[in-house]
């Protein structure tokens, strides 16, 4: 028996696969037949590539890479091609530059004339990690094809050979007015921006850190790592961005904002730029708007049933305020540009006051606050009122002043739009009594508020159908009560594959697949709840009720609160039980 042969077996003795007797068993029986040992035991399905790959790397004396989704510094990626990292089935994926070692993953790390070769290449001495062949096809694919490092490791690679050329190198205060127009430095930004727009992401994070610079992207509302690029290029690039977007490039001791617009074959965006100082330098957040972009419809948004119904209901009644409430970033702006959407027309007259402007609307007057120039929300809100409107929608009410003027503005046959911070609609009456509205004006002007969640839907493409456990389906029937009847009765379609797990109901998840970034989401939806304000809700104002008492009232008066939405998507296979407790759990 050779030492792979032995240390497979130790390796499958020793994580409880196979009992010692019959690995001794299986063994004779592969030397009776004149067969190797690893192919027998796959043939059994005892084991598969990654264990046979752990057992050499055992045997070997190797550490075993099992990652296969990592982000790698395009300047490393710079060092091997693509080219040579499939013909020798190698990926770098650290530079310990202090001290002189390249780690690289390899399928046959024990071919020596294969570490020599990149050691004379690379001029570091070569540290091996042993990976399955599986795994390093994942590895390849996502470090090198299509990928932001593999794009930007060419640039870094051609780039080098320019400054070779010209003498200059990264960064210096003499020399920065010149790298921010290197063709290098250009390409890296554009390649940035046009991965965002193909990746669907809504915001891009420029990160300085100790020793490299961060690129995230805001993929359905969670961050993810692209690209690390070494720190010596951070400050050309935020320079660049810095003239793009027309701030201050000099001036780095306070936050600046900024906009420019991007164009690529993926769509048109306009980019809003935010820099901020950090202790390792500046971080620059750049916000993606597509031009193109409609406003979606309450539908599609996720409202539907008897909150849409309550909605259509509230927007037709040609005074009072309808408040959007949640979360920054949970979509409120949005569900306002879709209730504008449905009651524009030539006979109305619509002025918004917002900060920033996030979508262009047609037939309606869009201001964007100034607060250096004084054009704040509450002035802005004074002036709309000699502007003759009918319909006014301010982007936030923050202070007692816009809360004030809100108010009267709905007393005096104005329908106003607007959003509060508040975690549910519940909370957003009470809160603008503590920012100083009387309990009488409030009960008269409020019409409704909406409470909302943004999370990700499930990749239609790997959705797949299970069998929750009993805990689970105690949770979710607690929960959603005697909707929960209903909805199975109005399913029976549903019932018959979940009767053949014995189970109520199916539940429903993504496996990934190329298309959502193997991460089971593809595109986001909303949960809604939606108060209307009754008699017995305006008296509870009267009274000051708190946030709790105002939603026990609005639930007897029937609505369905955020979770209960999210509970019944997780029940249609929209999303996922794990996203409703992510982002509605209170």
């Amino acid at each position: 028996m050779d030492y792979q042969e032995k240390a497979l077996l130790d390796f499958l003795i020793s994580s409880g696969r196979l009992a010692a007797d019959k690995a001794e068993s299986l063994r004779v029986e592969a030397l009776t037949m004149g067969k190797n040992l690893a192919d027998l035991l796959m043939e059994r399905r005892i084991i598969n590539e990654e264990d046979l790959s752990q057992a050499r790397a055992k045997a070997l004396n190797i550490p075993y890479f099992s990652e296969n989704k990592v982000s790698i510094s395009p300047e490393l990626l710079s060092l091997v091609s693509v080219d040579l990292a499939k013909n020798y089935q190698v990926v770098p994926f650290d530079l310990d530059k202090h001290a002189g070692t390249l780690s690289m993953v390899m399928v046959k790390p024990e071919e020596l004339s294969t570490v020599d070769f990149f050691q004379k290449r690379t001029g570091y001495k070569i540290k091996s990690y042993l990976t399955s062949k599986e795994n390093f096809e994942n590895l390849i694919n996502n470090v090198y094809s299509q990928s932001l490092s593999g794009e930007i490791s060419g640039v870094l690679s051609r780039g080098k050979e320019q400054a070779e050329e010209t003498g200059i190198r990264l960064v210096t205060a003499d020399t920065i007015s010149q790298i921010i127009k290197e063709p290098k430095i250009v390409e890296i930004v554009r390649k940035i921006l046009k991965h965002a727009i193909r990746l669907r992401a809504s915001d891009v994070h420029i990160e300085p850190q100790e020793n490299i610079t961060r690129v995230r992207y805001r993929i359905d509302g969670i961050l993810e790592e692209k690209l690390s690029l070494d720190k010596d290029y951070h400050a050309a690039l935020v320079s660049r961005i810095k003239i793009l977007s027309g701030m201050k490039i000099d001036e780095k001791r306070i936050p600046q904002d900024g906009r420019f617009n991007f164009s690529s074959e993926y769509g048109e965006v306009d980019l809003r730029i935010s820099s901020l100082p950090t202790v390792n330098g500046e971080k620059i957040v750049m916000r993606l708007l597509k031009k193109s972009e409609k406003v979606p419809t309450l539908s599609e948004l996720g409202i539907r049933a008897k909150a849409l119904a309550t909605l259509e209901e509230a927007i037709h009644i040609p005074h009072g305020i309808i408040l959007s409430t949640g979360p920054t970033g949970s979509g409120k702006t949005t569900t306002l540009y879709s209730l504008l959407t449905m009651i524009n027309s030539p006979k109305v007259n619509i002025v918004t006051l917002e900060d920033p402007v996030e979508y262009q609307m047609n037939g309606v007057n869009q201001v964007q606050v100034n607060p250096q120039a004084g054009l704040t929300f509450a002035s802005g809100l004074r002036s709309f009122l000699r502007q003759d409107p009918n319909i006014i929608m301010v982007g936030e009410i923050r202070d007692e002043e816009t809360t004030q003027l809100a108010i009267q503005a709905s007393l005096t046959g104005h329908l106003v739009f607007s959003t509060v911070h508040t975690n549910s609609s519940s909370g957003a009456l009470p809160r603008l009594l503590d920012m100083g509205a009387e309990p009488f004006l409030l009960a008269s002007s409020m019409t409704a508020a909406i409470g909302q969640r943004v999370l990700r839907k499930i990749c239609d493409n790997c959705k797949q159908a299970y069998a929750p456990e009993q805990s689970v389906i105690d949770d979710i029937q607690q929960v959603l009560g005697k909707m929960l009847d209903g909805w199975l009765k109005s399913s029976s379609d549903k019932n018959v594959q979940a009767n053949k797990n014995n189970v109520p109901f199916m539940l429903y998840k993504g496996s990934g697949c190329e298309k959502c970034g193997d991460s089971g989401y593809y595109g986001r939806i909303g949960i809604y709840e939606v108060l209307r304000v009754s008699e017995k809700i305006a008296r509870s104002i009267l009274e000051r009720a708190d946030a709790a008492t105002i939603e026990k009232q609005a639930m007897d008066d029937g609505m369905i609160i955020m979770k209960q939405d999210g509970y019944l998507k997780v029940l249609e296979g929209i999303t996922t039980l794990e996203e409703v407790i992510r982002v509605a759990q209170v």
